[in-house]
C-alpha cells in the first residue's frame, strides 16, 4: 500500500511538468528534470547552461585568447542556431578581427560583414565598419575596403571624415584604389547632400565642409591617373557642398583645366588671383602659371603667351610666406550666365602643410628663382618655334623690345638669333634683327656676321647683298666693331675682334626638341572641344552634335574628351539610348586606330549602362 501511495505521488509530479508538444516546449529532453533540480537547489549548474550562452562564451573567450578559427566556428555554429547574435558581439568581433594582421582574417571578416549586411544591415555598427575599411585599405584591399565605405553609406550614416580621409589616403596608394575612391567620395558628398533638406540643416556639412585635405588627395590622383571626368564631378561637388579650397586645390584644378584645354576658366581663375592685394605662396602658384602658359602655346596663341610672359616679369616681388590674412573669395568656373557653372571658395593664404605638391611644375615652362617667377628655356623654345611656325616674328621680337626697356634681362637676345641661324630660320633671324635695329637695341656684329655666312653657305646671293648693306651703315654704332676703315667684306676677320664661331648652345638644343612636338593642328581640337562642351553644359545635345559632324567634315579628330563631354551631356539628361549609339561610335574610333583607349571614358559608360538598366 506504501508502495502504491509513492507511485501515485511520483506520477503527479510527473504529470504537472509541460509536455513537449506545449507553447512552452523545452530545448532539451532533459530540461524537465533540469528544471526539478533548479528548484530543489535553486542554481543552474556550469554545464547545463543552454546552447546560446555556451556558444557565446566560446566566441567570447576564444576571440581573447587569439584562437580565430575557434570563434569563427562558434559564431558559425551560433549562426545556424540561433541567427545573427547581439549588435555588441558582432561588431566586437568584426574590430577584433580588423587588428589580425594576417590578410585571411581580414577577408573573413569582409565576408562576415557581406553575410551579415544581407540579412540584416541594422546589425552592422558605422564604427567597427570604418576601422575594418581602414585594416583592408592599409592592406592595399582596395576592392573590399569600397564595398564596406559604400554599406556605411546605403545605411543612411555618414562616416567620419577623419576616418575616411586615413582609408582614402592608403587606397590612392595604387592605381585601381585611386578609381575607387573618386567615386566614394562623390557618393559620399551625394549623401551629405541628400541629408540636407533646408539651409536650417546646413550644419550637417561641416565635417566634410572644412576637410579640404580630403578634396585635394583625391583630386590629385584623378590628375594621375587622367580621371578628368570624376574630377570635374568633384570640383561640382565642391562647390555645392560649400568646401573652401587653398592654393593646392586651385593647383590642381588648374592642371584638370590644362588636361581639358578649357583655357577661359584658367583665364578667370588668373584674374581672381591676381585681384588680391599681395600673393602669398608663390612656390605653389608656379603650377598654376605653368599651366596656364602651356594651354596658350596649345592654342597656338602667341601673342597670349608673349604676353604672359611681359606680365610674369613685371610682377612685383611679393611674399613667399603665407600669413592667411586674405580675404576669401569666389572662383567661377565656367559660365555664370547659363548657370551651368559654378563657383568655388577660395582662400588664397590657406596651404594644409600635410599635403604636399611636388616642387616642380608639370611642364616646366615657369620656374621659382630668388623669390620670384620666370620662364625656362623650354618655354623661351616653344615661343620661338610657334612665331617662327605662324609666321609671327613680330610677337617675339615685342617681347625682347619690351624686356629691354623694363631693364630685365632674362633672355639673351644674341643667343636668340644664333640659335635661329643654327636651326635654319634665316629669315626669321633676320626679321629679329631688323626690329631690334628699328628699336635702338645693338645685338652685337657677331650675329649679323654668322648671319650673312649663312646666306652665303645657303647660295642666297639676294639676301647676302642686302643684309651687308645693312651692316655698312650701321657698322658706326656698333661697339664692339674696333677700327675706323672702311666696312667691307674683305676687311670682316679685322673688323671682327675675337670672333667666336657658332656652337650648338642649350636653346638650340631645346629648340630642336620642341620641334619633335609641335603639332599645329591641336589647337583646332581644342576649339571645337570647347563649343561641344559649352554646349554640353547648357543641355544643348542637338547643337553639340552638330559641333561634332562638323569637327569630322573638317578632318578634325575627336580625342578622348570629346567623346567625355558628349558622355556627360546624355548623362544629364538620362538619355540611355543616345550612350548606346555613342558607345558604338566610340567602338568604331577605337577600332580604326582613331582613338586611344581612355579608361575614365569607358568607366563612366559602363556606369551610365548600370544607370539606364535600372531605371
Amino acid at each position: 500500500m506504501r508502495s502504491l501511495f509513492l507511485a501515485c505521488y511520483h506520477y503527479r509530479r510527473l504529470a504537472s511538468f509541460p509536455r513537449a508538444t506545449e507553447a512552452a516546449a523545452p530545448t532539451s529532453g532533459y530540461e524537465p528534470w533540469r528544471r526539478y533540480i533548479s528548484t530543489s537547489t535553486s542554481k543552474v549548474l556550469p554545464w547545463e547552461a543552454s546552447s546560446c550562452e555556451t556558444l557565446l562564451r566560446k566566441i567570447d573567450s576564444a576571440m581573447k585568447d587569439g584562437n580565430v578559427e575557434e570563434a569563427l566556428q562558434s559564431f558559425g555554429n551560433y549562426k545556424k542556431l540561433h541567427g545573427l547574435p547581439e549588435p555588441q558581439v558582432l561588431n566586437s568581433m568584426i574590430v577584433s578581427l580588423s587588428y589580425m594582421s594576417s590578410r585571411r582574417w581580414l577577408q573573413r571578416a569582409f565576408d562576415m560583414v557581406l553575410s551579415v549586411h544581407q540579412i540584416n544591415s541594422n546589425l552592422l555598427n558605422c564604427g567597427s565598419l570604418m576601422k575594418l575599411a581602414l585594416a583592408l585599405a592599409r592592406d592595399q584591399m582596395p576592392v573590399p575596403a569600397s564595398t564596406v565605405l559604400r554599406i556605411i553609406l546605403e545605411s543612411g550614416k555618414l562616416p567620419d571624415v577623419d576616418m575616411l580621409s586615413m582609408v582614402f589616403l592608403h587606397m590612392l596608394k595604387s592605381q585601381v584604389g585611386s578609381y575607387l575612391v573618386s567615386d566614394v567620395l562623390i557618393e559620399t558628398c551625394e549623401s551629405f547632400l541628400d541629408q540636407v533638406a533646408d539651409r536650417r540643416e546646413m550644419k550637417k556639412l561641416d565635417p566634410i565642409k572644412n576637410s579640404a585635405t580630403l578634396f585635394n588627395m583625391v583630386l590629385e590622383s584623378c590628375v594621375t591617373f587622367k580621371c578628368i571626368i570624376k574630377a570635374q564631378k568633384i570640383m561640382e561637388l565642391m562647390s555645392l557642398v560649400g568646401v573652401v579650397a587653398d592654393v593646392n586645390t586651385v593647383v590642381i584644378a588648374s592642371h584638370v583645366f590644362e588636361m581639358v584645354g578649357q583655357r577661359d576658366e584658367l583665364i578667370q581663375m588668373k584674374r581672381s588671383i591676381e585681384s588680391l592685394t599681395s600673393l602669398p605662396c608663390l612656390q605653389y602658384y608656379q603650377h598654376f602659371y605653368d599651366s596656364l602658359l602651356s594651354l596658350h602655346f596649345k592654342y597656338n596663341d602667341m601673342d597670349a603667351a608673349a604676353k604672359f610672359l611681359i606680365n610674369l616679369h613685371q610682377q612685383r616681388k611679393p611674399s613667399v610666406f603665407c600669413n592667411g590674412l586674405q580675404k576669401q573669395s569666389a572662383i567661377q568656373i565656367g559660365s555664370g550666365n547659363l548657370k551651368t557653372g559654378y563657383r568655388i571658395m577660395f582662400d588664397p593664404g590657406k596651404v594644409d602643410r600635410g599635403f604636399i605638391l611636388g616642387t616642380e611644375s608639370q611642364f616646366g615652362l615657369v620656374v621659382l628663382t630668388d623669390g620670384n617667377l620666370l620662364h625656362t628655356e623650354k618655354a623661351l623654345a616653344k615661343l620661338i618655334v610657334g612665331c617662327v611656325k605662324s609666321r609671327n616674328m613680330h610677337t617675339l621680337s615685342n617681347l625682347f623690345i619690351m624686356l629691354h626697356k623694363e631693364d630685365i634681362e632674362v633672355i639673351s637676345l644674341r643667343d636668340v638669333v644664333n640659335a635661329c641661324i643654327q636651326m635654319g630660320w634665316l629669315h626669321a633671324a633676320h626679321d629679329i634683327l631688323d626690329d631690334l635695329e628699328s628699336a635702338g637695341i645693338q645685338v652685337g656684329i657677331a650675329s649679323y656676321i654668322s648671319l650673312l655666312r649663312a646666306y652665303e653657305k645657303e647660295n642666297k646671293s639676294e639676301e647676302f647683298s642686302g643684309l651687308l648693306q645693312q651692316i655698312q651703315k650701321i657698322s658706326s654704332t656698333m661697339d664692339d666693331i674696333h677700327t675706323n676703315s672702311p666696312f667691307t667684306i674683305k676687311n670682316i676677320a679685322k673688323i671682327v675682334k675675337d670672333e667666336i664661331p657658332l656652337t650648338h648652345s642649350s636653346l638650340f638644343a631645346a629648340l630642336a626638341e620642341e620641334m619633335k612636338h609641335y603639332n599645329p593642328g591641336e589647337h583646332l581640337t581644342l576649339e571645337f572641344n570647347n563649343s561641344i562642351l559649352f554646349f554640353c553644359k547648357a543641355k544643348m545635345m542637338e547643337d553639340a552634335l552638330c559641333t561634332y559632324k562638323r569637327m569630322r567634315e573638317q578632318n578634325i579628330r575627336p580625342n578622348s574628351y570629346t567623346f567625355c563631354h558628349i558622355l556627360c551631356g546624355y548623362s544629364s539628361m538620362d538619355m540611355h539610348r543616345e550612350i548606346t549609339m555613342l558607345w558604338g561610335e566610340i567602338k568604331r574610333r577605337l577600332e580604326y586606330g582613331e582613338l586611344d583607349v581612355d579608361r575614365d571614358l569607358l568607366d563612366c559608360l559602363i556606369l551610365d549602362f548600370l544607370k539606364g538598366t535600372s531605371s
